[in-house]
């Protein structure tokens, strides 16, 4: 009972701390000077180890410079069923590989960035379980190298109310502004139609898939090659270092009967928020590009 009560407390301390923090979008765990297959296998077990389960990994844009594993937590897992809807796309994070400069970075989504974007005004309830999860991570990158622990993905971070009410720009999209891919007539048909397609390979592949217990909610990781894919739009915007790897992959969300996903100018932005106006103009189409190619495996 004494080391529960001091846990919530270093909790609560951790949490009035981020009021008024700047956040970024990613966060650089480890650096090792080992080989990519080598530190691969060694982060599987340290994820697993420090309390995750690997959903899927995969090789985006099929650069063999990157490899991205997709994991989640009961921690993840609770928070999600407690606020349900949008939430649900909370129900993954990402962790990116990436060889630079002869060094492998191994960086990871900021799950307290990711939480203030997709629990909006509810994070704060379910706070201290994400706060759990950054621990885990940080956990597990303390065995793969060389510990780093920095913030980076913009020069400037945001606050958490900045992020919940982040767009780019005036006129573009906010989280809630999702796109319908495709209604069904319930839930399990939708998974059903969703799945079959996946299976049928061509510019989507599936890298994870993940239903939420309890819920009509099922999260699924689609990797999507191509002329208009991955290997097309991801050098475009992926232009500083340390890379964006943990960006990718992207998401289809079944809620109750209906196929949804983030608009591509909010997600592409919220993992890119320095993104400049001319670098954006490079990549006009790709936010329908990815619909077109979401919507393939969902009608």
């Amino acid at each position: 009972m004494k080391r529960l009560f001091i846990v919530t407390m270093v909790l609560v301390v951790v949490s009035s701390m981020l009021i008024g923090q700047e956040l970024k979008p990613y966060t650089m765990g480890a650096q090792s000077s080992e080989a990519l297959d080598v530190v691969r296998e060694k982060t599987s077990r340290a994820l697993v180890a420090a309390g995750f389960t690997i959903l899927g990994e995969y090789q985006p844009a099929m650069d063999e410079m990157r490899w991205v594993y997709v994991v989640n937590s009961s921690e993840m897992i609770e928070a999600v069923q407690e606020i349900g809807e949008l939430a649900g796309f909370a129900a993954a994070l990402r962790v990116g590989l990436t060889v630079e400069n002869d060094t492998v970075n191994i960086s990871y989504t900021n799950p307290i960035y990711l939480g203030n974007a997709y629990f909006q005004k509810n994070f704060s309830d379910v706070e201290d379980k994400f706060l759990m999860v950054q621990d885990k991570l940080k956990q597990a990158m303390a065995e793969l190298g060389t510990v780093k622990d920095e913030a980076f993905g913009a020069e400037e971070g945001m606050t958490p109310k900045e992020i919940s009410k982040y767009h780019y720009m005036f006129g573009m999209e906010y989280f809630q502004d999702v796109v319908e891919l495709t209604k069904f007539s319930s839930y399990s048909v939708g998974k059903s139609i969703i799945e079959s397609k996946i299976s049928k390979g061509g510019d989507t592949k599936l890298v994870y898939a993940y239903e939420v217990p309890g819920q009509d909610l099922k999260l699924y990781g689609i990797a999507l090659s191509g002329e208009t894919g991955e290997e097309h739009f991801l050098p475009i915007i992926d232009i500083s270092t340390p890379k964006h790897t943990a960006f990718l992959p992207y998401e289809i969300l079944l809620k109750g009967n209906t196929a949804i996903m983030m608009h591509g100018r909010y997600r592409i932005a919220l993992a890119f928020p320095d993104l400049t106006m001319t670098t954006f103009s490079k990549i006009m189409s790709t936010p329908r590009n990815i619909e077109d190619l979401m919507r393939s495996v969902t009608e």
